[in-house]
């Protein structure tokens, strides 16, 4: 950690792109040497208790600015403010996404559990996390061996009565049942641990899965849907799309819509323009 401090105390201002179970330890470095962080992750619960220090300190912890949290965001907010400017309401709002991975595995599960908050036909929808399926548990399992199947890791981590049934709730999608097939959660295969863990487990079985091959194109979708009423009744449906491709032997697009909008928001702490002493984050 004197390492840590000592370097930070040489900078104005840090940009923490390392992996976000190390962000407490940095942002606690910056709050003794009261220098101004940027991040690309969300907040998460060990890092918002810092919160109440970092005000003290007088310094901005800038969460969540890069693409998924980041640019979604600022667009759903910008698209938001038009329609309500204009005298609309938000019915229902729609965010289809869909991944391969050039980033952390581990990054993308793990936002799986946050609570979320979307407008439905009218109403608000609260969601205390947006997948319990048992699979997110990074705890060690002592029986979480080779000899199991999918199936059965999968029946010990929903609880199901036995490996055949899928879900111990029958009321679950055929989306989401296909959804496991794919994966292999459901198969006779032999599980092939990593980390004694599900999580970790989970993880290397996506990455072989879901992995960019060599020589396949790179690109980032990102497309908002929301059904607008207007004041004279009438009902619109908005489109918020982004594509970005990524280059043959350059950046993938994730890197570059990740990094910019990081590096924007670096260069407007360093300009004071954004200077509110809090924990900043996406939403």
């Amino acid at each position: 950690m004197e390492v840590l401090d000592t370097q930070v105390a040489a900078h104005g201002l840090v940009i923490s792109l390392i992996p976000y179970t190390y962000h407490t330890a940095l942002i606690k470095s910056m709050i003794k040497g009261k220098m101004h962080v940027v991040t690309t992750s969300y907040v998460s619960p060990a890092t918002r208790e810092l919160d109440e220090e970092a005000k003290r300190a007088r310094i901005v912890v800038m969460n969540g600015i890069s693409l998924d949290p980041g640019i979604d965001h600022l667009y759903t907010v910008k698209s938001i403010t038009e329609v309500h400017e204009k005298g609309g309401k938000i019915k229902w709002f729609l965010d289809p996404l869909g991944y391969k991975f050039s980033w952390s595995s581990c990054s993308v599960l793990f936002a799986l559990l946050n609570s979320a908050s979307y407008p439905s036909q009218g109403r608000q929808v609260d969601v205390t996390a947006l997948v319990d399926s048992g699979w997110l548990d990074a705890t060690e399992k002592e029986g979480l061996t080779e000899n199991l199947t999918w199936a059965e890791v999968t029946q010990r981590a929903i609880g199901a009565n036995n490996a055949s049934e899928r879900f111990p709730d029958q009321s679950e999608s055929t989306r989401i049942i296909s959804g496991f097939c794919w994966i292999g959660l459901l198969s006779s295969e032999k599980v092939k641990p990593r980390g004694k863990n599900l999580l970790d487990t989970l993880c290397a079985q996506l990455q072989t899965l879901m992995k960019y091959e060599i020589g396949e194109h790179n690109l980032v979708m990102l497309q908002h849907k929301f059904i607008v009423e207007w004041q004279d009744g009438t009902q619109q449906i908005l489109t918020s799309t982004l594509e970005k491709h990524g280059r043959s032997g350059g950046h993938f697009a994730m890197a570059v819509t990740v990094s910019v909008p990081c590096g924007i928001a670096a260069q407007q702490v360093l300009d004071s323009i954004i200077n509110i002493l809090e924990f900043l984050r996406h939403t």
